[in-house]
């Protein structure tokens, strides 16, 4: 038996999308608004899945509070209220779009979660706007 286990966070955080290869008027082109070059924000939803089988002793997939703690440590201390492009590593020369940030959160995870369990993020940028990434 598998079950999907859930967990929700939020962060707020500036970006710019910008290639930096790209003449000022491609990148408006191909960017709009989101190439400000002040910036814009966010306020980002993040949904973290986990499947696995429940464990017959406790009950559980994963444990929501060790889980929530991680997601914490990883994600929301590290992005939240910050400018993606100039406040982190992760971004300082990967385009800060919402497909990269969802893949850069899934292998900051990944890398503290055992394989044993499927690993999904779904991230939405606005309430119309989100993706998902599996891996």
């Amino acid at each position: 038996m598998k079950v999907t286990i859930c967990r929700k966070e939020h962060f707020n955080a500036a970006h710019r999308l910008h290639n930096p290869a790209w003449t000022d008027e491609k990148n408006a082109k191909v960017f709009g608004l989101c190439n400000n070059p002040n910036y814009h924000g966010h306020n980002y939803e993040l949904y973290v899945k986990l499947t696995g089988a429940v464990n017959p002793e406790t009950g559980y997939v994963y444990d929501l509070k060790k889980l929530s703690d991680l997601v914490k440590q990883e994600v929301v201390d590290k992005f939240d209220h910050k400018n993606l492009n100039l406040d982190t590593e992760e971004f300082r020369d990967l385009n800060p779009t919402a497909e990269n940030i969802a893949v850069v959160i899934w292998e900051k995870l990944r890398t503290n979660i055992s394989t044993e369990y499927e690993l999904a993020v779904t991230l939405y940028e606005t309430e119309r706007n989100f993706v998902e990434y599996n891996g």
